[in-house]
């Protein structure tokens, strides 16, 4: 009878005995000590830097680049006045960082006063946690419970993965684009409304989610078209397609919540505008930053062909089989990120982070193929890229006259 119990008790400590949350978090705490581990060998090995001497502390680390505008939101707010240089051109200020984190950093800094050097990595890595379940019932509507974990964990181990535990607003953000893409993969599209118009005030993505929900909106419309002007008048009036509507409309209004605060707050119309461009030193131009970088690299001929080449590998890619089986709202939520960052991004080397919203095709990779060795590859790969992307872009070095390559 003890051999019996005693085996019993042992086969419940076994990973997949545990509740899925607990696989969840276990995988993800994995993944950030893994992260950890990467950033604090950096940190060992970084010699001084705008932001202090050599070899600093894991908590002054990970307060490199924007962790320190983030910091001035929380310190000082924004400014009224946009800041200029001689020649009267908005210089990089506080406008481009988006209120939702360190708002949330600050709250807990008032209710508890441990200041921003713990608050902020406490946000950042609490809701890196928080998203990692969400991600997982994400990708269980698509999928069996042990693929949706591989994708979780390819999520947790991703190139850029170590943002996740840095006082960015990425972790933030990643929570509540999942939140939302499960509320609308659900259908349930009210419910969605305050979830998204939040997550607007994390990071600029109310655009390419209007888009992807206009997408959805139309697709709804189309499918019934074929039986005439009635069925389609029909279908404009369903509850569900009603729902929908307004679900865009306010994310549409959402996606304009900031630009327009910059401005009731400077009394500057193009204060976002100006701000965001501040750090490419041009005017907005949507879609030919890509082909003034690629000319750079390659001449007007080869960097062309560069971008139509990269833009045709987004369209198949977007229409693979794996990224198919991601269902209607995550596949349209990468095609319209995608568009997004081809009309808005100036390419760089912060690209590989921004990328990150595209995590559902995370669990396309992971989809391919479900050989063992595959996947194992697959993480091993994205955490030796890891490595990579702290050591090349999170490392401070001087890498140009006026600098470093941001991450």
């Amino acid at each position: 009878m003890t051999s019996v119990s005693g085996s019993r008790s042992i086969s419940r400590l076994r990973p997949v005995r545990w509740h899925w949350a607990v696989q969840v978090l276990s995988i993800f705490a994995l993944a950030r000590a893994i992260s950890l581990g990467i950033l604090v060998w950096a940190a060992g090995a970084q010699g001084p830097s705008p932001w202090g001497g050599a070899a600093p502390g894991y908590g002054a680390f990970i307060n490199y680049w924007d962790s320190g505008w983030y910091q001035q939101v929380f310190d000082n707010g924004y400014p009224e006045v946009l800041p200029r240089n001689a020649d009267g051109v908005v210089v990089p200020n506080q406008w481009a960082f988006y209120p939702l984190f360190p708002g949330l950093v600050r709250l807990i800094d008032q209710i508890t006063g441990i200041g921003w050097g713990a608050a902020a990595p406490f946000v950042a890595v609490a809701s890196g946690f928080a998203a990692a379940l969400v991600v997982y019932r994400l990708f269980r509507l698509r999928t069996r419970h042990r693929d949706a974990l591989w994708g979780v964990g390819l999520v947790a181990v991703l190139p850029v993965s170590p943002i996740l535990q840095i006082p960015y607003a990425e972790s933030l953000h990643l929570l509540l684009l999942a939140s939302s893409l499960y509320l609308v993969a659900r259908r349930r599209y009210l419910t969605a409304v305050p979830v998204v118009l939040t997550m607007c005030f994390a990071r600029p993505a109310g655009v390419p989610f209007a888009v992807l929900l206009a997408g959805m909106l139309v697709s709804e419309l189309m499918r019934e078209h074929g039986s005439g002007p009635g069925r389609l008048w029909d279908a404009a009036r369903k509850p569900d397609t009603i729902r929908l509507a307004v679900l865009t409309a306010s994310t549409g209004i959402g996606a304009l919540a900031w630009p327009i605060a910059a401005w009731l707050s400077t009394g500057q119309f193009s204060a976002y505008v100006e701000t965001e461009t501040a750090w490419r030193e041009d005017e907005l131009s949507p879609f030919t930053p890509w082909l003034a970088v690629a000319s750079s690299y390659f001449g007007p001929v080869l960097g062309a062909g560069a971008v139509a080449v990269l833009a045709v590998g987004c369209v198949l890619l977007l229409r693979t089989a794996a990224v198919r089986r991601l269902g209607t709202a995550m596949q349209f939520w990468c095609a319209a990120y995608l568009l997004y960052l081809a009309a808005f991004w100036n390419p760089q080397t912060s690209t590989f982070r921004i990328l990150l919203p595209l995590f559902p095709l995370a669990l396309s990779a992971v989809l391919i193929s479900r050989n063992p060795r595959y996947r194992w590859a697959l993480a091993a790969v994205s955490v030796l890229l890891q490595v990579v992307w702290v050591a090349w872009l999170w490392t401070w070095s001087p890498s140009t006259p006026e600098g470093d390559y941001p991450p």
